[in-house]
């Protein structure tokens, strides 16, 4: 494996390239372990040889995408790095009271898991009994109070140095609906992050709706159609594969949870791959999709590790530690393919489509890029 840069080595890095690579970023969402693209955009905004061009985000994913365009406005990368460590901190600071916090025993054995928190139990008891329209009429929800008071989204729509992209499912049509700049706002992006068990569908213009990921995990079609950059990154939280079949009921949901946020993403993979194939078979070589190269950064075996509920745990430890290692992927992926940018994909969309992944895969971490 390639040394790791450490964030202060690769902060003071002179770039090596007369002109930057440009790239664009197609962020997941997960509730808190969107910390973990928080270490990855850190990394990447601390190499002055990497240009973001674009970002399409879901949930939390879109909310580190408005955080960095607001950094961005206000003081360039280190500006944006700056907001990304102040948002995720602010998270953690208004999660300290709540009642959702890991119990003595988790913490002895150093699990970062809430399963035996009692507030999450109740919490997800309810959620399977309860509406939010019958528990939380009032719709109160502290997350929104922070994003209004963390992202100023005059600068989100200001910026001239990244197109921001925020994805959400209209509850009505089941269609994802892209929100875009300059008409971005505090709704989109809770619209974006809004789970339908715990909170109140967001309205728009007469509009209701719902998570992106159930539509777009994230919508990759306008970093395609309105981007320039050739490179289309995907930075991915929820794990494509696991190597063992889930038995309890908290298992099996996670599953099926990790399964349907995955399916647009694949989808539109499959699009993309589908038209690469015709151009070739056609020969339109000015065709732009035959340009996009597809790349991924993640950390499969680590990320399949931590439960579902640890996607509520803001302890700053934890948010810390997915940051490290969101960091040390974007290292490791910089370090292995920063040559390949612009010249070649590694994500092998053929064989994550349509071939078969061994288990033994996750466990080197190596996920699909193993396929059979």
């Amino acid at each position: 494996m390639p040394q790791q840069t450490t964030p202060e080595r690769a902060a003071g890095r002179v770039a090596s390239f007369s002109r930057p690579k440009r790239i664009e970023l197609a962020l997941q969402g997960g509730g808190a372990h969107g910390a973990f693209t928080w270490g990855v955009l850190d990394r990447l905004l601390a190499d002055e040889a990497i240009a973001i061009e674009g970002i399409s985000g879901t949930s939390a994913g879109a909310m580190n995408a408005v955080v960095v365009a607001d950094g961005l406005v206000r003081g360039g990368r280190d500006g944006a790095r700056a907001a990304l460590e102040r948002f995720w901190r602010a998270v953690s600071d208004a999660a300290r009271t709540s009642p959702v916090q890991r119990t003595w025993l988790d913490h002895a054995l150093g699990r970062w898991t809430l399963d035996l928190s009692p507030g999450y139990l109740a919490m997800d008891l309810a959620s399977r009994l309860l509406s939010p329209y019958d528990t939380n009429p009032l719709d109160i929800n502290p997350l929104r109070d922070l994003v209004r008071e963390t992202v100023d989204f005059g600068n989100v729509n200001r910026c001239d140095a990244l197109k921001v992209f925020v994805a959400a499912t209209n509850v009505r049509t089941g269609r994802p609906h892209v929100f875009r700049q300059p008409k971005i706002a505090l709704d989109s992006v809770m619209a974006s992050a809004c789970l339908p068990f715990l909170f109140k569908a967001v309205e728009i213009e007469g509009e209701a709706y719902w998570d992106g990921g159930y539509m777009g995990n994230p919508a990759l079609y306008p970093l395609v159609d309105e981007c320039d950059a050739r490179d289309l990154v995907i930075v991915q939280i929820n794990p494509l594969v696991r190597a063992e079949v889930p038995k309890s009921a908290r298992d099996i949901l996670n599953r099926v949870n990790e399964l349907s946020f995955n399916a647009s993403l694949l989808k539109e993979l499959r699009t993309i791959l589908l038209l690469k194939q015709l151009i070739d078979v056609e020969g339109l070589e000015r065709e732009r999709y035959r340009d996009m190269l597809i790349h991924r950064i993640h950390a499969e075996a680590e990320m399949a590790a931590l439960g579902v509920s640890s996607k509520l745990n803001a302890e700053w430890a934890f948010l810390r530690h997915l940051h490290d290692v969101g960091w040390q992927a974007a290292d490791r992926f910089l370090a292995e393919h920063r040559d390949d940018l612009g010249a070649r994909s590694t994500y092998p969309l053929d064989h994550v489509l349509w071939g078969s992944v061994r288990p033994a895969a996750i466990a080197d971490g190596t996920g699909a890029e193993n396929a059979a």
